[in-house]
């Protein structure tokens, strides 16, 4: 018989002996499985088998993703046999098994043993094992003897330490400096360094061999920042202006002259360089409205992805979140992406007149049937967790290509961006790099609480935009 649950199941382990079991008793777990599994179990055993730790890798292959070890299924029995049935007390003496479907991330699967021999002389018991997902699908199977306990055992489940994956801190910093190693420097105008800070992060851009930085500010106040910072100014370009406001417009005006190819904040407001920028005096103006990408990379989510906008339009309408999720697919185009997959995010994920964001959500979606908006492919309204978990999105019965992996969270407004990304960040250890599109030359908007890995990756990805726009301009 099928062991009926217990309100303190999950507070206490408790076995059944030899003497209590009968054939046809059968007890079951179920798990999803999320990326975090896959992780932890190749750095418990060891097993690198890019098949279940490489998605570029994985993508190639006849599963056209990652997929779990098989031996996690086992584990999974193991689990099933050492708390359920016979459960505490149980010893292990043989487990056959056999793979018949793969386990992908985001698939439900339920492990049932069931006892079908007992052999009372030495307590053995054979049982049968099977793992099926959601779809029904028997994904493992196979069978297991083992030792039944003589003496009922009850105890309190043990409290476990909190396991946190992470990768090194600077491991995608690393990748994406050796993917534009063979891009030479850019002239990028920085406005106004006029703090040790923002110096000392153009200057380690420079020395990363990122950008040519021809400083725009007043000399003086330039001067003092370097003394402070310890930085020598032997030979780097300075334009000298009388004050912030001044610095964006010269900024402006050498990118409009074609005599820097990206510009890159230092210590003025955003609004007074974007201001410059975007002012009709500028030149810098494209088709397109001006929008803020964050990409991020955080070790629970298997690939980089762009948060946007969260830094420049406030409460954007229905046109005006087309062009930012077209700047949106051109950047993940710019990085590697060649049909990002973009999730625009709602707090629900049905349409609902009540809530405006639902409604921008499923226009976005139907221009992109039409043809306006090219390059991806857009699903909408989503919530967050159905836009980046494919069991989110399974348990809401949500069929879409988007869902669950998205390349691009598209947020309804500045200040839900915001939180996202800063939360992402701050909470969720993600490297972080900022990028202005849709002006005519990139523009690296750095926050005086980035990290220098985050300024050095905002510059990386300026350096990749300004190479690209000299052969496709925005």
């Amino acid at each position: 018989m099928n062991l009926p649950p217990r309100d303190d199941d999950l507070r206490v382990l408790r076995n059944r002996t030899f003497d209590e079991l009968s054939v046809g008793d059968c007890a079951s777990i179920e798990r999803t499985l999320a990326q975090e599994d896959i992780q932890l179990f190749a750095l418990l055993s060891g097993d690198l088998n890019p098949t279940h730790v490489d998605p570029e890798f994985a993508a190639s292959t006849r599963y056209s993703g990652v997929i779990a070890h098989g031996m996690w299924g086992g584990a999974l029995i193991s689990a099933v046999l050492g708390t359920r049935l016979p459960g505490p007390g149980t010893i292990y003496l043989g487990q056959t098994l056999r793979f018949l479907a793969p386990v992908r991330i985001g698939d439900r699967l339920t492990i049932q043993v069931t006892v079908t021999a007992l052999e009372p002389g030495r307590r053995l018991v054979t049982l049968a094992c099977k793992g099926t997902n959601q779809r029904g699908e028997v994904a493992i199977e196979g069978e297991a003897q083992v030792i039944a306990p003589d003496e009922r055992i009850e105890r309190p489940r043990t409290a476990l330490p909190e396991i946190r994956l992470d990768v090194a801190g600077d491991d995608g910093l690393s990748r994406l400096l050796a993917h534009v190693a063979t891009l030479e420097p850019v002239k990028v105008a920085v406005v106004h360094p006029c703090d040790p800070l923002s110096l000392a992060g153009a200057m380690d851009a420079r020395d990363a061999g990122l950008i040519d930085p021809v400083l725009v500010a007043p000399r003086a106040r330039l001067e003092a920042a370097a003394a402070e910072a310890g930085i020598d100014l032997a030979g780097i370009a300075v334009e000298d202006v009388p004050h912030s406001h001044a610095a964006a417009e010269r900024a402006v005006a050498l990118a409009r002259e074609g005599k820097v190819e990206a510009l890159m904040k230092g210590s003025l407001h955003t609004d007074e360089l974007m201001g410059a920028v975007v002012s009709s005096a500028g030149g810098l103006r494209t088709k397109r409205r001006v929008s803020h990408c964050f990409v991020l990379q955080t070790p629970h989510y298997p690939r980089p992805f762009i948060v946007t906008d969260a830094a420049i339009n406030l409460a954007p309408d229905l046109a005006q979140k087309a062009d930012i999720v077209r700047n949106a697919i051109e950047l993940a185009h710019v990085i590697g992406v060649e049909r990002p997959k973009v999730a625009i995010l709602a707090a629900v994920e049905t349409v609902t007149p009540s809530m405006p964001a639902t409604l921008d959500a499923a226009a976005l979606c139907k221009m992109a049937d039409r043809g306006q908006i090219e390059g991806g492919v857009l699903d909408g309204p989503l919530a967050f967790d159905n836009a980046v978990s494919i069991a989110a999105a399974r348990t809401k019965g949500i069929v879409s290509d988007v869902a669950g992996q998205a390349d691009v969270l598209v947020v309804p407004d500045l200040e839900s961006g915001n939180m996202l990304a800063k939360q992402v960040m701050y909470m969720g250890d993600a490297a972080s790099a900022g990028i202005v599109m849709g002006a005519k030359v990139p523009v690296v908007l750095t926050s005086r609480a980035d990290s220098r890995e985050s300024r050095l990756a905002s510059c990386a990805i300026a350096l990749m935009l300004a190479h690209r726009y000299r052969t496709a301009p925005p």
